[in-house]
């Protein structure tokens, strides 16, 4: 990737202060290292890692790296301490997530599926440190061409879908009123379209144009928010999709997904679009095919381990990453369980490699200025 892939770098900005640590359950700070209590229904933190946290230390402070959800038992030993049960996690497992020194976002996935209200989005973010912020997905109800049975499979065309009304009424303002400065990327995953539907992608650029222009500004309640648009079809990658979002002053959401081409073939979007924040999701291995959730499902979890390393994204994935921060942008970078098959290790390897890329940018300017 080369450094000036979207223009010239600013001066890097002064790295991020760490979030406080929570009080202890009897209200008392709690001491660096120190075993936190376990009670019934209470997680706890999985023990520090000083290594974590120099990593943490040394990324750019315009990344935000996180995972989709955070209701994995598995994930014992790397974010929790003990076992719990994923219900335990939904309700009391965000707060000790965001404890976790790389992690300063989360995609909250279950918005769609069912609309979430204010209500729910500011409990969310009650559990979060001030600089955290969320990823949050659009409902379904409006970014799906299809009524789907509980099966996944289309049943009949949606009515709502890209409906500009039920977009801000059911997403952007419960979440802007009840995230508040915390939202981060406010992500419309259009779902793959019928065959039908690819062959009128001209009438759907303009009701997504519609869609977007109507929404409500984020910002100054967001300041850091944006509006970003996924597709699980690579037919929409084309200049006049680019020039729709440009114009409604929303960015690409690059999707790492089996349904889409790999990210360097995603790039031309993203150019089209600078200077500007990445958003990114890296959904799914390309291992399972288009449609191989459920494979990768019975063959990661419970989610511990790296299944399927993928050393060539996490490289891209970092040249894209540190190209944006260099810039001063912003990145939101979310990671499934089934990218490589456990989220929090693939997080650190992608921290990993941005580190070493930012290493090695100095020493090779170094070496181009020594005379012959």
């Amino acid at each position: 990737m080369q450094d000036d892939l979207f223009g010239p770098a600013p001066e890097a900005a002064p790295p991020a202060k760490p979030a406080p640590q929570p009080p202890s359950a009897d209200g008392a700070a709690a001491e660096p290292g120190a075993r936190k209590r376990r009670s019934a229904g209470v997680v706890s933190a999985a023990a520090e890692d000083e290594a974590l946290k120099a990593l943490a230390g040394a990324l750019p402070p315009q990344l935000r790296l996180g995972t989709s959800s955070w209701t994995y038992p598995g994930w014992k030993g790397l974010v929790w301490e003990g076992e719990h049960s994923a219900p335990q996690l939904s309700k009391n497992g965000l707060a000790v997530y965001a404890q976790h020194p790389l992690f300063r976002t989360v995609s909250i996935d279950r918005s769609f599926y069912r609309p979430l209200t204010a209500s729910e989005y500011a409990r969310y973010a009650s559990q979060v440190p001030d600089d955290f912020r969320f990823v949050v997905k659009a409902p379904s109800l409006v970014t799906d061409a299809l009524v789907r049975s509980e099966d996944g499979r289309g049943r009949q065309p949606n009515p709502a879908f890209l409906s500009p009304e039920l977009a801000r009424t059911e997403c952007v303002e419960p979440a802007l009123q009840g995230l508040g400065h915390k939202l981060g990327a406010l992500v419309f995953q259009l779902s793959p379209l019928p065959l039908a539907d690819l062959d009128r992608l001209p009438l759907l650029l303009q009701r997504l144009r519609t869609l977007l222009r109507a929404l409500p500004a984020l910002a100054p309640q967001a300041p850091d928010g944006v509006i970003a648009v996924e597709v699980r079809d690579p037919e929409w990658l084309t200049p006049a999709f680019a020039a729709v979002l440009r114009e409604a002053g929303a960015t690409y959401c690059l999707g790492l997904h089996a349904k889409m081409p790999p990210l360097a073939e995603q790039l031309p979007v993203l150019r089209a679009l600078w200077p500007g924040p990445l958003v990114c999701r890296w959904n799914l291995n390309p291992v399972h095919g288009p449609y191989g959730y459920e494979d990768a499902e019975t063959l990661y979890a419970p989610y511990d381990r790296l299944h399927h390393p993928d050393p060539d994204t996490r490289t891209a994935l970092a040249g894209l990453v540190r190209a944006v921060t260099r810039s001063g942008q912003n990145a939101f970078v979310t990671i499934s369980n089934h990218a490589e098959g456990c989220a929090p290790l693939t997080v650190r390897a992608v921290a990993q490699a941005t580190v070493a890329q930012q290493a090695q940018a100095p020493a090779a300017a170094s070496a181009a200025a020594r005379p012959d």
